[in-house]
């Protein structure tokens, strides 16, 4: 389905599972869409939750909403959520989908249930964080160059968005060299590769500007604190993980009063795929055992 934006632009939207079964609203990585990994519609329904997901301005069916910050896109979701007439609801972030969870969490308190922030990153500007420890490289080539140079940022992602639109198992072969053995794994799965296959594909299918406005929202102020957030918050984490390190989110579970802070030992990046399952079961039941991970404290 599309939905339209109070400024205009128009949302790709998709949700699958129970129709009657609790609203949890997934948000994609980068690049990603609205296709991303995600359990099947049978488990879905089985475990009555109902999976709603649309594609970040820019990304495959939805327009470009420029200068946009991780802040703007909690107007999407509640655009998304009265056109669907959802009036409270879970939101789960995955990678670069998790800062935007959070911030649907820090604003949208009498609307949000819980809120999960899987392998996501810290603001760029986080105080007393050495943002870019334990990064693989490629990473921090483009954040630093979407900080300082975003138009030379966008012309370098430019050609690597055409490769991967004519041949989306590109963006893992650039990525081999950096991946862990568990990542790796993960993305040697004939099921979850063909799924990730489907979603890069999905999101540069028309343009590579979902991607390089997501880096440089994130390269940029959040918008808002994450000492805000008042409602319950799951911080799932590899500790392996060099796309965002572990860092970050003890950094976040540090600041997020109360946050539950989940910190698998072997696992790395990709890892959340896996664990997925059992996140959203502690979005809708409310389990407070945690999500299938080691429970850590904030360094």
């Amino acid at each position: 389905m599309r939905v339209t934006t109070g400024d205009g632009r128009e949302l790709r939207v998709e949700w699958v599972g129970d129709p009657q079964g609790s609203p949890v609203f997934l948000l994609h990585g980068m690049p990603g869409s609205r296709v991303g990994p995600r359990p099947r519609g049978m488990v879905l329904y089985q475990r009555r939750t109902r999976l709603i997901s649309y594609d970040r301005p820019g990304y495959g069916g939805s327009g470009r909403q420029r200068g946009r910050s991780v802040v703007d896109g909690v107007k999407d979701v509640v655009a998304v959520a009265d056109a669907l007439g959802v009036g409270r609801f879970a939101v789960v972030g995955r990678s670069a989908g998790a800062p935007h969870a959070l911030a649907c969490a820090a604003l949208l308190p009498e609307r949000v249930t819980r809120a999960a922030a899987m392998v996501g990153l810290a603001p760029r500007d986080a105080d007393g964080l050495d943002w870019y420890a334990g990064m693989a490289g490629s990473n921090v080539a483009d954040f630093r160059a979407a900080a300082v140079d975003p138009e030379g940022f966008a012309r370098m992602l430019i050609p690597r968005s055409a490769e991967i639109r004519s041949d989306p198992a590109r963006l893992i072969e650039l990525l081999r060299a950096e991946l862990t053995d568990d990542d790796l794994r993960v993305v040697s799965d004939l099921g979850m590769r063909s799924m990730l296959l489907r979603t890069y594909g999905e999101a540069v299918r028309r343009s590579p500007y979902g991607w390089i406005d997501d880096a440089l929202a994130l390269a940029r102020p959040w918008g808002f604190e994450p000492a805000a957030i008042r409602v319950p918050v799951l911080l799932w984490h590899g500790r392996r993980d060099v796309f965002s390190p572990a860092s970050h989110m003890e950094w976040l579970a540090g600041r997020i009063p109360g946050a539950l802070a989940v910190l698998e030992p072997a696992a790395a990046h990709f890892a959340a795929l896996r664990a997925l399952p059992e996140v959203l079961r502690w979005l809708v039941d409310g389990d407070e055992g945690g999500a299938g991970g080691r429970r850590a404290r904030a360094a």
